[in-house]
């Protein structure tokens, strides 16, 4: 299991190792009680939720500091995963349904996630200034920038300019039409060989 996320990223501590194998009996076990992943798709967890949420880490290396918001984080997707890549940054996962971010705030305790703190909130009510706003096919992009742009901290710390990372799937010509001037597109299926990622997108676009 481990063995898709560890083939893209060999250098996980051990504690990182730990942490990523410790996901699929969590997510199983509060599958069970609240389905935040298709019954179906558990067994691919490692693939479809992980490393998919992982792509971001592809395009990005978030410096010490950084302040990153996961928009509709779900039962923690991407949010959990990046929080592990990178423990040196913070990430507030917010949901407007409370009980995805029960199970989202679970498994970070169980596995001592001390920089992710998922909230039961709506995006419009949050308030907070960050570096990067995450996203997993939350809302249409036009819709979903419209709400964040308010959130988007003005002082720059990465080598990424602030902004947004939307993982996206299927055609998106129409929903990046309002920002195809700024946005870059990057396709999964350059940094992954697994041919689920073939039609896998993460949309970046500067604020």
């Amino acid at each position: 299991m481990i063995e898709t996320i560890l083939k893209y990223f060999p250098d996980l501590t051990t504690r990182q190792q730990e942490q990523f194998s410790a996901l699929y009996d969590l997510y199983s076990d509060w599958n069970e009680k609240i389905n935040v992943i298709s019954r179906k798709d558990i067994v691919n967890l490692y693939e479809h939720h992980v490393l998919h949420s992982l792509a971001i880490a592809k395009a990005v290396r978030f410096k010490e500091g950084t302040k990153i918001l996961d928009f509709g984080t779900g039962g923690g997707f991407p949010g959990i995963p990046l929080s592990i890549m990178f423990p040196d940054s913070q990430f507030k996962l917010i949901d407007g349904t409370g009980k995805k971010i029960r199970v989202a705030t679970e498994v970070a305790q169980a596995i001592v996630l001390t920089n992710c703190h998922p909230t039961h909130l709506r995006g419009e009510d949050e308030d907070g200034k960050y570096d990067f706003i995450v996203s997993r096919a939350v809302m249409a992009l036009p819709d979903l920038l419209k709400i964040i742009r308010k959130n988007i901290a003005k002082k720059q710390m990465n080598a990424l300019p602030n902004g947004l990372l939307c993982l996206k799937g299927g055609d998106i010509q129409q929903e990046i039409s309002p920002v195809k001037n700024i946005a870059k597109v990057s396709h999964l299926s350059d940094w992954f060989d697994e041919e689920w990622f073939v039609e896998k997108h993460l949309i970046y676009v500067p604020l």
